[in-house]
């Protein structure tokens, strides 16, 4: 018997954050929070949930930050974000 598993992305949800200033340009409100989720996946099955990625990027400047890098502002606005959905 043959089995496909493995691990595959799923879909980038987007999500614009208001009155947060890049710290590189210093733009306000030019910040979009990127999260993208990994899943075990049998047969092209999702099954469950490995890993969660977030990262946010600047419209202006092009500069992305990952999570290690945010300040506190960004990581408030996550916070925000996670309690909405």
């Amino acid at each position: 018997m043959i089995l496909f598993f493995g691990t595959r992305p799923g879909k980038k949800h987007s999500k614009q954050i208001q009155d947060v200033n890049c710290p590189f340009c210093k733009q306000a409100s030019t910040l979009t929070l990127v999260t993208q989720s990994t899943y075990f996946h049998l047969f092209w099955i999702k099954l469950f949930k490995i890993s969660t990625v977030s990262y946010v990027e600047c419209h202006h400047c092009k500069k992305v930050y990952i999570e290690e890098e945010f300040n506190n502002e960004m990581r408030n606005a996550l916070e925000n974000i996670k309690l909405d959905k």
